[in-house]
């Protein structure tokens, strides 16, 4: 009978495991573009206020980062929520909360932070691992990957990831956070997968798809998978390297 009930629990464990979970949430990817010499002002807002007013509102803080060449003064994060729903909801109190809009009236006396915003809304595909995010020291180098998928491909993409790439990139060192696709087809969205992997460093990362490239099985799947055509539109794969800034949960 102790045996049975020792199998049960063992069986129990194994399935609530992480690797077991599905990611459910609802996200958004936002990119804000700091107006002229304010870039440093938003971080700072960020950093000692809007964070924080953020995760009191029940909005999931998983990584803010900027861009390694940032000539456009861009700050880059991402939020989850149990659902849309929720999601309408917590910005509409944020943006309602005192605190929230004396820190924001404060911190504009001077003008604008943000001249532009863009935000993108994710769900995670069934492969994505729950995105949980890690602290590291030395911080690691982020990668955001945006896959244009050719018309009628991204089933086929998707497949690929899930059955392949993924597993591939684990062996080649390369820490996957998630991967989502556009919840609404606008704006160029399209058919398009969006992923963020971690690497040591810009030399792991250089090394990990060196390796990943020459690796005989990615040549055999990829070229397989591609028999009636690419899977990604001419460009369509595009790759920015990221640095977390020092209040990101993911770093």
């Amino acid at each position: 009978m102790r045996f049975f009930l020792l199998m049960a629990t063992l069986l129990v464990s194994l399935f609530s495991s992480p690797a077991a979970q599905t990611e459910t949430r609802f996200f958004e990817l936002r990119t804000y573009y700091a107006a002229p010499g304010k870039l440093d002002d938003l971080l700072s807002r960020f950093r000692s206020h809007t964070t924080r007013i953020f995760e009191q509102h029940g909005m999931a803080n998983i990584g803010y980062w900027l861009p390694e060449t940032n000539a456009e003064n861009k700050l880059i994060y991402l939020l989850a929520f149990p659902s849309r729903e929720a999601r309408e909801k917590s910005w509409k109190t944020f943006s309602a909360d005192p605190e929230w809009q004396a820190v924001a009236k404060e911190s504009e006396r001077t003008g604008k932070l943000v001249g532009k915003v863009e935000s993108v809304f994710l769900e995670a595909t069934d492969f994505s691992p729950v995105v949980t995010p890690k602290t590291s020291a030395p911080p690691q180098l982020y990668e955001l990957r945006t896959y244009h998928a050719a018309a009628g491909k991204l089933e086929n993409l998707l497949a690929r990831f899930k059955n392949h790439t993924t597993t591939l990139f684990a062996r080649h060192g390369m820490a996957q956070i998630g991967y989502w696709v556009p919840v609404e087809k606008k704006d160029g969205a399209g058919e398009t997968l969006i992923y963020i992997l971690a690497h040591k460093n810009r030399e792991a990362w250089a090394e990990s798809f060196k390796a990943f490239r020459a690796d005989p099985e990615w040549i055999k799947v990829k070229a397989e998978s591609e028999k009636d055509g690419s899977l990604t539109l001419e460009g369509g794969v595009k790759s920015l390297l990221m640095i977390p800034t020092d209040f990101s949960p993911a770093s």
